[in-house]
Parts: structure tokens; sequence; C-alpha cells
């Protein structure tokens, strides 16, 4: 779920829209697999949970037709409008703290939208208390602990550099008290809510393209902050980018953990 008070990677920024791009590239493909396991088809009644930009909301859209139904929620929906016409409907809904937007759901969909809820647990429940019995949930987070670089093989300078502003990015979230991701415990999580049949696994990208366009829209977006709190330079920001362009850096993200479930 995106937040706008203040975060980091806010959906106003003018380089938002660069972003979510560059994060379906990487990531949707993982998640458009899970869900055509789950079986989503025609008449589906699906709940995308804190959808910041549009791409699984279409995908999602195209494969329940026009019998179905995709409620997408979020707390700043201005970049879902364009998907508001059936069968999707838009709503602005607050995961850590509103009801769920409906119930007997096929399907409830998260990815990343745990991340500025405190308590995980409870909003997991209330995603699992919307489904119909049968029901699927997939639910998708990353997990920095588990790898923290962006670039694995640090062998030089560049690499060197890449990795001290990934932390430098994750410790402007951490002062805005943002609690990262943790996808590991997702599993745990879904069986504590009742679910059955629970799975997962991991998507781990390595020299991807993908991971350089985000990279680079995600070191703009916060290249201010960056300078600002001393953690970089502008002359190491602008070395970092020109690596970054030339392709010569093997770039990965943290791993994304996806689990899934049923309910009974």
């Amino acid at each position: 779920m995106t937040r706008t008070d203040g975060y980091l990677l806010d959906n106003q920024q003018t380089e938002a829209a660069e972003h979510f791009s560059a994060f379906a590239a990487l990531f949707d493909p993982t998640t458009f697999r899970h869900l055509e396991a789950l079986g989503v088809g025609s008449g589906w009644r699906c709940w995308e949970v804190g959808a910041g930009g549009t791409s699984v909301v279409f995908w999602l859209a195209k494969k329940v037709g026009r019998t179905g139904r995709v409620v997408a929620t979020g707390t700043d929906i201005s970049r879902l409008a364009p998907a508001a016409r059936p069968p999707v409907e838009v709503r602005v809904h607050d995961l850590g703290a509103d009801e769920p937007p409906g119930e007997g759901f096929d399907l409830v969909h998260a990815r990343l939208a745990l991340v500025h809820v405190a308590d995980r647990a409870r909003a997991l429940r209330s995603m699992a208390q919307a489904l119909r019995p049968g029901g699927r949930i997939l639910v998708e987070d990353a997990d920095p602990a588990l790898q923290p670089l962006l670039c694995p093989d640090e062998y030089g300078p560049e690499q060197q550099l890449a990795n001290r502003l990934r932390h430098g990015f994750r410790r402007l979230l951490a002062d805005r008290g943002t609690e990262l991701p943790c996808g590991r415990v997702l599993p745990r999580l879904l069986r504590e809510a009742g679910l059955i049949r629970v799975h997962a696994d991991a998507y781990f990208p390595v020299a991807s393209p993908a991971c350089a366009a985000l990279e680079s829209v995600t070191i703009r977006q916060i290249r201010d902050q960056l300078v600002t709190a001393g953690l970089a330079t502008d002359q190491d920001i602008d070395r970092h980018l020109a690596n970054v362009t030339s392709g010569a850096l093997d770039l990965t993200t943290a791993p994304m953990i996806s689990a899934w479930g049923r309910k009974q």
C-alpha cells in the first residue's frame, strides 16, 4: 500500500508513473503466474488490496470478464482512476483500519500492501474474512534481510557505492518509521489466519534490466533525501546513476516471497 504522508516513494512524485512501470515489469510475470495457478477465471470476484498501479487490476479484469468483479482498493486511488470501469470498482480503503470492502470474494491478492500496516496479522485475518469458503488468497512481500545488497557480487568501487546507497535508502525508510516488509513470515501468518494448503516460493532476479530501471527511478525519487540526510553526495548519486545506465552492474532486489492458501 502506498502512503502519501511523507513516504519516500510518494504517488504524487513526478517519477511515480515510471516507478510503477518498472515495478510491474519486474514483478508482474511472477504475480500473474501465481494467479494463473490459482485458477482465476470468468465470473470470479476479486479484491486487489493496496493497489498502487493498474497492471494487476487490468489483468484481473480481463480474466474475470463482464460476469466477474474486481474491487481495487488503496489509500491513494489517483492512479487507479483509469481502471474504474466495469468489472472494476475502485475504492479508498485503509487495510490497517477499515473493514473489508465486501465478502464472498473468490480471490484476495496483495503485493507489498502490508509494509505500512502495523498489525499485519490482523490485516491478514481481515483479508481472509473477506473470502468465500474455498476462496484463495495470494500475498506477496519482499524480505530485505534475506538479501540486503543491491550488488551481491561486491567486487569493485562501483558495486560498493551501489550497496552504500541501498543501505542509505533503507536507513531513510527506518527513520520514517517504515517497517520493511518481511516475506518470510507470510506462510505462518496465513496459517494463523485459518488458511489451509499454504505454500510459498520466492522470486530473486539477478542482472535483470528491470532491476536497473527500478533502481534508476528509485534513486532519482529519493535523491534529495539522501543528500539532506548526509547519506550521499550529489556526486555519489550522479556516479551511481551513470553506472546503472552503463549496464555494467549486476543489480538485484530483495527476494519477493509469494504465499498462498485457501479458506476452509
